[in-house]
């Protein structure tokens, strides 16, 4: 009870603003080419990145778009930067954003550009002689007139109304059992998940048996939901498609040039993050190593060289140990000069994809996304 009496007026403003929206007091408008949201209703950690880029893969080994111009467009959380802005491969974090960069450099054929206002930042994608007549954006780069736009984190984004929506939740923090910030995690109305089209609950465990899943589709209020054909009826009455994915990590990668791959041998470790839940991927790494000294960051933790000679001193401390990090925080540890030798040559980081938990799995949400943008 005291909890609600504190989230009250938390929850009233997210109440009406959704209701302002449902009734049309609030205006949403939609862009000129298909557009694929991603989001959640919790504070980070669902595994954004890695699904959008599953959706890259998607769209570029697809007949249709495969050939076409194919653009992701974020806000570029905690950037220095403002307004629209073309993400370079050879940028910096503090410019585009931790995730926008990994993105631009794993996909270079890839139209990546953040702007914190979507509307316009769709406008520009669509038609880039308006971005540079524009005399609010000052981009400069050349940038091909989007055919498709994926929107990272854009769930709470209702000024933008998408082709199709995507929302995340994570296995690990079911949306029934939290609360809304600051009490928990929560940032929009576990109810608002009725209006994805697609559903996903991610970093699963490898095998979930049909009543736990039944069990899942009952947290979100869903009804005839059917194993056999992954869909359900959200409480509102609209088709909702379920899945279930996990996180699968690849082979370490180097992240500086001079790294000695000699180290990945080595049976300690030191690991340094700034994500959500550094939880699986501490799991995942101690099955092959010991790990001998753990940092943890807050989440897009901006590095500095204070945090550079703390991990140095760890070194020090185990000179045969291999210093491992994520991706994201692999596109920030390089933003800051003078890292030294010593840690240069044994960084390793570890790149990781989703899968979905079945083939019938993949195969609905190809179909399923490929058939809402046509």
């Amino acid at each position: 009870m005291l909890d609600r009496i504190l989230l009250f007026p938390y929850t009233l403003t997210l109440a009406l603003r959704d209701k302002l929206y449902r009734d049309g007091t609030l205006a949403s408008s939609t862009a000129g080419v298909p557009t694929i949201s991603l989001g959640n209703v919790t504070v980070g950690g669902t595994g954004k990145t890695p699904h959008t880029e599953m959706i890259l893969r998607l769209l570029l080994d697809s007949d249709k778009w495969g050939f076409s111009n194919i653009a992701v467009l974020s806000r570029g959380y905690k950037r220095k930067t403002k307004g629209f802005r073309k993400v370079l491969w050879d940028g910096t974090a503090a410019q585009f954003g931790d995730e926008p960069l990994q993105m631009a450099k794993k996909f270079p054929h890839v139209t990546v550009a953040v702007d914190k206002d979507r509307v316009e930042g769709c406008r520009f994608l669509e038609h880039p002689e308006e971005m540079k007549a524009s005399k609010k954006c000052k981009e400069t780069a050349e940038i091909p007139p989007a055919d498709v736009i994926i929107l990272d984190d854009a769930f709470q984004y209702r000024k933008l109304r998408p082709t199709v929506s995507i929302v995340l939740v994570d296995y690990s923090r079911p949306v029934h059992k939290d609360k809304l910030l600051p009490l928990g995690g929560l940032r929009d109305l576990p109810s608002r998940i009725a209006d994805a089209d697609i559903v996903i609950v991610t970093k699963c465990p490898s095998y979930l048996d049909e009543w736990e899943r039944g069990k899942w589709a009952g947290y979100f209020g869903m009804s005839d939901y059917s194993t056999a054909t992954c869909r359900a009826r959200s409480p509102r009455g609209k088709e909702q498609t379920l899945l279930f994915s996990t996180i699968a990590y690849s082979e370490m990668l180097p992240v500086y040039e001079e790294a000695d791959p000699r180290f990945t041998y080595a049976p300690r470790a030191i690991l340094f993050s700034g994500i959500a839940k550094d939880t699986p991927l501490r799991d995942y790494i101690s099955d092959n190593y010991k790990i001998v000294r753990r940092f943890s960051f807050p989440d897009h933790h901006r590095y500095g060289p204070g945090d550079v000679a703390s991990i140095t001193g760890a070194i020090k401390a185990n000179p045969t140990a291999v210093v491992i990090t994520t991706e994201k925080d692999a596109q920030r540890i390089v933003d800051v000069p003078s890292v030294p030798r010593e840690l240069k040559e044994r960084l390793f980081k570890i790149p990781i994809e989703v899968k979905f938990l079945s083939d019938l799995e993949k195969e609905v949400f190809d179909t399923t996304l490929l058939g809402f943008i046509g």
